[in-house]
């Protein structure tokens, strides 16, 4: 476990910060941006738990512990043995998830507006954090080693996240559907 005894240390006041394995980049690097959005994007979830309880709740309880994971895993390029990486089982968990919340949505005939209820639109904030995260794991990928279900664990994110606000929007009654050209 990490164990904080000092909140401060001074040593990012030159711009620089250091990895999970000791190097020092600076805190514009790709890495730190990646990583950086996947913070984001659990900040976005717990505002999002405070309109959502039951299952709905559990479920981002467990998503927020996978992002510090994820966080981790993008955190520590180098391949150290031990070092803490995202795993198939948390993807499938995410499809599994997916899968049991379609089953209680009615089809969809349009696109969904963000919004609806607090749930919903606190759900669609975050789905679109978890999508500039992963476009910036994709990035960091094209230029750097990341573990592939890192970008695998995101991509199924942002579904699921689609999926929970539509649930959190009264089983989807509640959607708000995008109607092409009509206000023109």
């Amino acid at each position: 476990m990490v164990k904080l005894t000092k909140i401060y240390t001074r040593g990012g006041d030159g711009g620089e910060t250091s990895l999970g394995g000791g190097a020092r980049v600076g805190k514009d690097d790709p890495r730190v941006e990646a990583y950086g959005a996947v913070d984001e994007a659990n900040a976005a979830l717990g505002a999002a738990r405070l309109h959502c309880s039951g299952e709905s709740d559990e479920m981002l309880a467990r998503i927020q512990n996978d992002l510090f994971d994820l966080g981790a895993d993008l955190c520590r390029p180098d391949d150290i043995d031990g070092a803490l990486r995202i795993v198939s089982a948390q993807v499938e968990r995410l499809e599994q998830e997916i899968d049991a919340m379609n089953l209680k949505l009615a089809p969809l005939d349009s696109f969904v507006l963000p919004g609806g209820s607090a749930a919903s639109a606190t759900l669609h904030v975050a789905r679109t954090v978890v999508r500039r995260a992963e476009r910036l794991s994709v990035a960091l990928a094209s230029e750097s080693d990341v573990n592939p279900l890192v970008i695998q664990y995101l991509n199924r994110l942002s579904d699921h996240l689609f999926q929970l606000a539509r649930i959190n929007n009264d089983g989807g009654a509640g959607d708000v559907l995008w109607t092409p050209g009509a206000t023109r």
